[in-house]
C-alpha cells in the first residue's frame, strides 16, 4: 500500500470476496497545531486532539459499518433466491468510500478554521480598540493631574491644557461614534436612501471642508475628470457618499507627504461613475492590500495614531459603498501613492 501517515485511519473487513481497505487522511495532526496558538494551553491543545481522534473514528465507521450492512443485506437476499452470486469490490467502491469520508473530513476542518479565524479577528479588535481608547484616555489624566498640581493657577497654563484635554475627547467621542456606525452596518442596519443627486456639488463641498486639514498637512486638494462643469446626476444616499469621500480624504491627507496633493476624479464608465481618491504619498506594499479595509487595520500605525485618526474609516468606506450595490477598491505603488475608487449609477 506504501507509506501511510500516522495520522491516517485504516479499516478493513474480510469478505468472501477479499478484502476491503479504505485509508482516510484525517489530518489530525493538524488540529493538534493549535495548542501552539497563544489562545489555547497545552492540556486543552492535547484534548483538541485527543477529541478530534475520537469524532473521525467514530465518524469513519459509522459510515463504514452502513455501507457494509447494505452490502451483507444484498449478498443475502440474492443468496436467498438459490442464485450464485460474484460480489466484485473494486477500486470504484473504495473510491467512493474515501472520497465520502475526505469530503466530511474536510468539512470538519473548514468548520474549525473558520472558528479559529473568527477567535483571532475577536482578539485583535479587542486589542486595537483597548488600544484606541486607552491614549486619549491617559492623555487627559494627565492634562488633568496637571492641572491638579497648580497648573490651574496659571490661567494661560490652564486654558492650554483643556484645550488639550478636549482634543483627547473629541478623538473618543469620533471614535465611538464611528463604532456605532459600522456596528448598525454590520448588522445589517444601515438605511440607505437610493435617490437622484449631484456628485460634483457634494464633491465640492467635501473639497471645501477638508481645506484647512489639508493646510495643516502642507497638501493642496484637487477635483479633475471629465465632468468638470454642470451637473452629474448619480442615484444614492449623497449624505453617506460624504461621509465616503470626508473619510478617504482624511485618509490620503494622512498618509500623505508635505507638499503633495490629493485629488478627487471622477470619470464615465457606461451608466456609472467612476470615482477616484488619489495621493502622492507612502503608498501601500501589496502584502497589506488585502487588509485595509478592514476594521482597525493600519499600514503604519505610528503616523494613523499620530494624526488621530480612528482606525474605521476605510471600514466604513467598504460598507456604505457594498450597501450601494457596488465596490470600493485600491491600487497602490510603495513611494508612489495610492489611489481609492469606487462607482455609482447615473441617475
Amino acid at each position: 500500500m506504501g507509506s501511510q501517515s500516522p495520522h491516517s485511519v485504516a479499516v478493513q473487513t474480510s469478505t468472501s470476496a477479499g478484502v476491503i481497505t479504505v485509508i482516510c487522511t484525517a489530518m489530525v495532526m493538524w488540529l493538534a497545531g493549535v495548542s501552539e496558538h497563544a489562545w489555547m494551553s497545552p492540556v486543552s491543545g492535547l484534548m483538541v486532539a485527543v477529541f478530534s481522534y475520537v469524532m473521525i473514528y467514530r465518524q469513519l465507521g459509522l459510515y463504514l459499518q452502513e455501507r457494509l450492512r447494505i452490502i451483507y443485506k444484498t449478498i443475502r437476499r440474492v443468496k436467498g433466491s438459490g442464485s450464485q452470486l460474484n460480489v466484485d469490490l473494486g477500486e470504484d467502491i473504495i473510491e467512493q468510500v474515501n472520497r465520502d469520508v475526505m469530503i466530511w473530513a474536510e468539512s470538519q476542518i473548514e468548520e474549525i478554521t473558520a472558528l479559529r479565524e473568527t477567535d483571532t479577528f475577536r482578539k485583535e479588535f479587542i486589542g486595537n480598540l483597548a488600544h484606541e481608547l486607552k491614549t486619549p484616555v491617559f492623555n487627559i489624566q494627565g492634562f488633568i493631574l496637571t492641572l491638579l498640581e497648580g497648573g490651574m493657577e496659571d490661567a494661560e497654563v490652564s486654558r492650554k491644557f483643556l484645550l488639550k484635554a478636549a482634543k483627547n475627547v473629541d478623538r473618543m467621542s469620533g471614535l465611538l461614534e464611528d463604532l456605532d456606525v459600522i456596528t448598525k452596518m454590520e448588522a445589517g442596519n444601515l438605511d440607505i436612501e437610493m435617490v437622484p443627486f449631484d456628485l460634483l456639488e457634494i464633491i465640492r463641498e467635501t473639497l471645501d471642508n477638508m481645506e484647512n486639514k489639508a493646510k495643516k498637512s502642507d497638501i493642496s486638494l484637487a477635483f479633475k475628470g471629465n465632468f468638470a462643469e454642470g451637473k452629474l446626476m448619480v442615484l444614492g444616499d449623497s449624505d453617506k457618499i460624504v461621509q465616503v469621500l470626508t473619510n478617504l480624504l482624511v485618509n490620503s491627507i494622512n498618509y500623505g507627504e508635505k507638499g503633495g496633493e490629493s485629488q478627487v476624479r471622477c470619470y464615465d464608465a457606461d451608466d456609472a461613475v467612476l470615482v477616484e481618491v488619489a495621493d502622492t504619498g507612502i503608498g501601500i506594499d501589496a502584502s497589506h492590500l488585502g487588509r485595509v479595509f478592514e476594521r482597525f487595520y493600519r499600514v503604519d500605525k505610528s503616523r494613523s495614531r499620530h494624526a488621530g485618526g480612528s482606525g474605521l474609516g476605510l471600514a466604513i468606506v467598504k460598507h456604505i459603498i457594498e450597501a450601494h450595490g457596488q465596490t470600493a477598491n485600491v491600487r497602490s505603488t510603495v513611494g508612489q501613492g495610492s489611489t481609492f475608487s469606487f462607482t455609482l449609477q447615473k441617475a
